[in-house]
């Protein structure tokens, strides 16, 4: 569903968000177009149980969790931090997850750099026998696959499709299926510039690139003017926003617009990706330190 973001904006200018964070409660956004495939091809290979990586409020760790419970796989899920293996049901992404049935394994920062080493693979088949491995933040080719279905036929009107970027996958299936007459934007919400070649990787056309200047300090880091923007389009724009990804996206669409950085008239699609259900997540870590938080929260 495209839904018009009811703001006036200079030059004529026409914002739209796909909202797939309605897709699923909880397989939501981009982490159920990701799955979908990869769960195809573990029932194809008659897996029983799905591992994966992700840290503290990581989505792709709860939609792999929900998803799990769905299909009827357990899963595993390999936590950067060891660290949180003390007080983990303290967090609330971690806590759904363990009640879904998701399985930890918390390891030190620096081994988890080893993730996609076979040698480390190996020994975690050693621990926890055969699985389907699910990459972090879900990015495969199959996951690419589902994402190019982000985009429909009726999309074809927008000029500029705009997303959030983590690990490359979902801005990869975008551009795979995205029209002539259309330019897309994605919004790292991590520092540095190495994701470019990342989704070369996945894609052939040239018709994209990546605005650096909004990770507000790099992944899962957030700023009081960042708080202040999404509550202030959440009162104007009834649409809630995650702070991590979706929101760094649109705080930098809404900068470019008042800068003068879209041509008159044109219409913008973004694309929500979810994750709202780290907010609670995020609200927390404010209250405690006296800074404002976010206004809604499921």
């Amino acid at each position: 569903m495209n839904q018009k973001v009811e703001i006036e904006f200079p030059s004529g200018i026409e914002l739209y968000i796909k909202r797939e964070d309605l897709l699923h409660p909880l397989i939501s956004g981009n982490k159920f177009r990701k799955l979908k495939y990869n769960i195809a091809q573990a029932q194809k290979e008659n897996k029983k149980a799905l591992l994966t990586f992700g840290g503290a409020f990581s989505n792709h760790i709860l939609a792999t969790a929900a998803a799990g419970k769905e299909y009827e796989f357990n899963t595993i899920g390999v936590v950067r931090g060891n660290e949180l293996k003390d007080n983990y049901q303290e967090n609330s992404t971690l806590s759904k997850a363990e009640q879904l049935g998701m399985q930890f394994y918390f390891i030190e920062r620096e081994l988890y750099r080893n993730k996609e080493n076979e040698s480390f693979v190996k020994t975690l088949n050693e621990k926890f026998g055969d699985f389907y491995l699910v990459p972090e933040g879900g990015t495969n080719e199959l996951a690419i696959k589902g994402c190019e279905e982000i985009l429909s036929e009726d999309d074809k009107e927008f000029d500029f499709v705009c997303c959030a970027v983590g690990t490359g996958g979902t801005i990869s299936g975008i551009i795979n299926s995205s029209h002539e007459n259309q330019e897309i934007i994605g919004f790292p919400a991590l520092k540095g510039d190495f994701l470019s070649d990342d989704i070369c990787k996945f894609v052939t056309k040239k018709n994209w690139k990546l605005i650096l200047d909004y990770h507000f300090g790099g992944y899962g880091k957030v700023k009081p003017e960042l708080i202040s923007f999404l509550n202030q389009f959440y009162e104007e724009a009834k649409i809630p926003l995650d702070p991590i990804y979706t929101g760094k996206m649109m705080f930098g669409i809404v900068d470019l617009i008042k800068k003068g950085s879209f041509p008159q008239k044109s219409k913008i699609l973004a694309i929500h990706t979810g994750g709202l259900q780290g907010i609670k997540g995020i609200n927390n870590l404010l209250k405690k330190k006296n800074k404002e938080y976010l206004i809604y929260e499921e």
